[in-house]
């Protein structure tokens, strides 16, 4: 059988074996430990800008305590960009609040900016405050956040970065996730690095990284008995993982470097294809991680779906891109803002083949396969 091809699979280096070993020959095998405490040292080092980070055991945990401190609740309304994966909106649904979405940008594929206005506009005369704003870095493209934090600050509606795709990526210099009130990363096994599973919450503010830390561990009070006067969450990262993390962390810039040279792979070998443009950096204020190389194919002859379904004969895996939050059939009766960009990306839109540990003939089975399709 032909080998196959994974969209993203997990890049191990061999150092997160130390680290997994340490944490077996040391016992800490519980939940918490000192590779936990180390990681989230490693991570916010590697952020800057002076945030704290809590390790837990997902983004999508991270998110849904990011709209507890912000104090969402039944009813409340909160924005998110529509064309992400679900997990930017479930946490919303957690808590009992409606999503409000917003259409994508043709530059980034991320959020509107003018849309977005136009959302808090329409809330705003219905008697509405939104009490948050979700916007993604896709694929690890940042979004224009200098638009979109202006908007914010000018309704005073508080921004969470879901930065779940885009650990390494940074605009105008400064790392995603540091920008909004908090930021949200992912080290699930498909992402650049990962723990496994896992994910983090960054912020600025100590005090509320010490809060995320106590809900996340089931809200026990100071006492010598079980005392709870908050209601809690298993969302930690266990010490296993985090040790994984740490390994990780430390081989991150080889990993990015060879995400970006993927990426130019796929660009000088598709270049004389019609009709594929690739998601670019609008500008030298952005750097992508390339997490994913991510096409549109606007061909008469030769659609999304054709290269998918040849690729996956060939037993390679590529992927349309998100489904938007607003075409979902859990969120059919939410409110949308904005045209047909973020559809028109789902519909034209497909993932190639994009983990670290792909070699040159991997690369050069996907593209000769792609290049076959068109006449």
């Amino acid at each position: 059988m032909i080998p196959k091809i994974w969209l993203s699979s997990p890049h191990m280096s061999g150092k997160e074996f130390e680290y997994v070993k340490e944490a077996f020959d040391t016992n800490w095998i519980a939940p918490l430990g000192p590779h936990v405490n180390g990681f989230e040292l490693d991570v916010a080092t590697r952020l800057g800008e002076g945030v704290h980070v809590a390790a837990l055991s997902a983004g999508t945990a991270a998110l849904h305590l990011a709209l507890i401190q912000l104090g969402v609740q039944y009813g409340d309304e909160v924005i998110c960009q529509s064309m992400t994966f679900s997990a930017s909106a479930n946490p919303i649904k957690y808590q009992g609040a409606v999503p409000v979405f917003v259409d994508s940008e043709p530059d980034t594929w991320n959020m509107d900016p003018e849309a977005l206005r136009e959302a808090i506009l329409d809330r705003f005369s219905r008697g509405k405050k939104p009490k948050a704003i979700i916007v993604v870095h896709l694929y690890g493209m940042p979004a224009k956040l200098d638009e979109i934090l202006a908007v914010a600050k000018e309704f005073e509606i508080p921004v969470i970065e879901d930065a779940a795709e885009a650990l390494g990526a940074t605009y105008k210099g400064r790392a995603t996730g540091t920008f909004g009130d908090f930021g949200i990363l992912s080290f699930n096994g498909n992402k650049i690095i990962t723990t496994s599973g896992g994910g983090a919450l960054v912020a600025k503010d100590e005090r509320q990284i010490k809060h995320t830390r106590f809900l996340a561990t089931q809200a026990r009070d100071a006492a010598p008995h079980y005392q709870h006067s908050h209601v809690g969450y298993n969302y930690r990262m266990s010490n296993v993982c985090a040790g994984i993390g740490r390994g990780q962390m430390e081989v991150l810039t080889d990993r990015i470097d060879r995400r970006r040279e993927i990426n130019r792979y796929y660009r000088d070998a598709l270049k004389k294809l019609d009709g594929i443009t690739f998601l670019s950096e609008p500008s030298a204020d952005y750097f992508s991680n390339f997490w994913l190389t991510t096409i549109l194919v606007d061909h008469p002859k030769v659609t999304r779906e054709d290269i998918r379904l040849a690729l996956e004969e060939e037993n390679i895996e590529s992927r349309p891109l998100w489904k938007p939050m607003h075409m979902q059939p859990v969120f059919s009766d939410v409110p949308f803002y904005g045209n047909i960009v973020a559809e028109k990306l789902f519909e034209k839109g497909l993932c190639l083949p994009s983990g670290s540990n792909l070699v040159g003939g991997d690369l050069e089975r996907v593209t000769n396969r792609i290049k076959r399709l068109y006449p």
